[in-house]
């Protein structure tokens, strides 16, 4: 199955979930998260087996899905990938990863950050319990014709693993309803990072890619299409 080119949406299909998200042993660490992650997920490199049925963009691995779009993002001054988004029933999942310590978890601290970066905006923030634990209900502000001002919702999670940091940002109808949330939840529970050997700095954003063996798609395979080509990134991509 042809799953990446350039210019074009993709559409992934989960051919085989009996072989999807199989633990491997994990090593003994310290839940960060608070919820149980290494059980649940996000799951780290070294407790999923990815060998097969995984879309493997470098630092981020997701799992197809029927109906499942991914658009890669560019940062504007620099031209790197900075984030993938997942598209499903028309709501959004932007999934970005970053170098964390190995002792202690950074999404307390950015939730605040976020918080302010969105009141700075004119916008507005609620926390919350969620399936990853404590998340943020954002509503940011909109254009808007005819002079009225509109908001349009986003939900941020944030998951601590170990010496990594996942941002998740559900946008559209699911940001706002949990029922049409569940499947991208799902998606989110199923990410895997690949944190790398690399020393880094904390908050450094973690690099991600299109495969060097992706191959373009004609359209000829039913039910699947190649992926839309990186353009330019989200307004909050940088934890500060």
């Amino acid at each position: 199955m042809a799953l990446f080119g350039r210019g074009k949406n993709t559409k992934l299909t989960a051919e085989d979930p009996s072989v999807l998200g199989q633990p491997k042993d994990r090593r003994a660490e310290p839940d960060k998260s608070g919820y149980g992650r290494s059980r649940k997920g996000p799951f780290d490199a070294s407790e999923a087996d990815t060998d097969s049925g995984y879309v493997d963009l470098g630092s981020i691995l997701v799992r197809p899905a029927d109906g499942l779009q991914l658009r890669l993002e560019l940062e504007e001054a620099t031209q790197r990938v900075v984030a993938v988004t997942m598209d499903l029933n028309g709501s959004s999942l932007q999934l970005q990863a970053f170098a964390a310590p190995r002792s202690e978890g950074l999404w307390g601290e950015i939730r605040a950050q976020i918080a302010q970066s969105v009141a700075s905006q004119g916008g507005t923030v609620e926390e919350a319990e969620g399936s990853f634990g404590t998340e943020l209900l954002a509503r940011l502000p909109a254009d808007a014709s005819g002079g009225s001002r509109s908001y349009r919702a986003a939900r941020f999670m944030g998951v601590d693993g170990p010496r990594w940091f996942l941002r998740g940002v559900i946008g559209g109808p699911a940001a706002e309803n949990r029922e049409a949330a569940a499947p991208l939840e799902e998606l989110f529970r199923h990410v895997v990072v690949d944190r790398g050997e690399s020393p880094l700095p904390p908050r450094e954003l973690l690099p991600l890619r299109i495969p060097a063996d992706a191959s373009p798609n004609d359209g000829g395979a039913a039910g699947t299409s190649a992926p839309q080509a990186p353009e330019r990134g989200p307004e909050i991509t940088h934890l500060g």
